[in-house]
């Protein structure tokens, strides 16, 4: 883990997607944060210890779901799936339900963590990720402590590392290249997680805070509230999320509640989804699994010494 001073910043932006906005002045305690995503080898562990059953790995219950139908209640998880051509940027032409996918299959039955040890475990809904956290003696980070740690330190930049996205070309995160959804032309596949640590750190050494997959937060999701009057001098003490039923998608008052993701995934693309911004988030169900969602955590309080 990576010790974080906490101190004063200011989170969020006015430049991109309105659920970032307003820019907030926040002050945070010292918190300790994994450097990395946990990974598939390091969640194996929790399970070999614990027995424990992720949430992809059991069928779902029919009566949370009104309308599903009975062959659908089967373990399994969404798996992005390319196109093999130009299709309407809408989420239903790449994600596919698949019976059997889970943290140890990532692609579904007849796949396996084979060379994906030190890849970031996927598939995990917000339960597992708090499952994993009590077990390691840890929390899930809070959404403010999460992008103070992915800004390293900078001050007022969109970026992980500064104000362009690939400064003289170089790439510095896992993020879509090339068309998406779309396989690379040239190998007819397409990427998914790489290795933890493939790419730089940032200012305070932590890897993979953008891109590769999307990580859990313990806030719930909501709407930041612009002041009425600018605040002098005062800032958001260890801000939290919002409230559990307040998170739930509007006008849905039946749909499960939403935590804040954070980061960023491998399926970020310029023209689609550029969320590879520390100030980038996302509303994920609880009972919602996928092929490139993580998580890491947080101890908070201490010294470095």
């Amino acid at each position: 883990m990576q010790y974080i001073a906490g101190g004063e910043a200011f989170l969020g932006s006015e430049r991109f997607y309105p659920e970032e906005a307003p820019l907030r002045k926040v002050r945070l305690d010292p918190f300790w944060i994994d450097i990395t995503p946990v990974t598939n080898a390091q969640f194996a562990a929790f399970v070999a210890a614990t027995g424990y059953v992720t949430f992809a790995e059991h069928a779902p219950d029919p009566a949370l779901y009104p309308g599903m139908s009975p062959d659908m209640a089967q373990p399994g998880s969404l798996v992005f799936v390319p196109s093999t051509g130009p299709v309407r940027l809408d989420l239903v032409q790449w994600w596919e339900f698949r019976f059997g996918a889970c943290w140890h299959k990532p692609l579904g039955d007849g796949s396996s963590l084979d060379q994906l040890g030190d890849h970031p475990v996927v598939h995990i809904a917000y339960a597992d990720a708090k499952a994993y956290a009590a077990w390691a003696g840890k929390s899930l980070p809070s959404e403010a402590e999460w992008e103070y740690a992915a800004r390293g330190g900078l001050v007022g930049k969109e970026f992980a590392w500064g104000d362009e996205l690939a400064p003289d070309g170089e790439i510095l995160a896992n993020y879509w290249q090339g068309p998406f959804p779309q396989v690379e032309a040239a190998t007819g596949t397409c990427k998914r997680t790489s290795a933890v640590g493939s790419y730089p750190a940032n200012g305070y050494g932590l890897y993979d805070m953008i891109g590769n997959t999307w990580e859990w937060t313990d806030d719930w999701f909501s709407m930041f509230k612009r002041p009425r009057k600018r605040l002098r001098g005062c800032c958001l003490v260890n801000p939290r999320g919002g409230s559990q039923d307040g998170s739930r998608e509007p006008g849905s008052p039946q749909a499960f509640p939403r935590k804040v993701l954070k980061g960023g995934s491998h399926l970020c693309a310029q023209e689609y989804c550029q969320r590879y911004r520390p100030a980038a988030r996302y509303p994920q169900p609880i009972d919602t699994t996928t092929s490139h969602v993580g998580f890491r955590c947080v101890v908070r309080g201490g010294s470095r010494d």
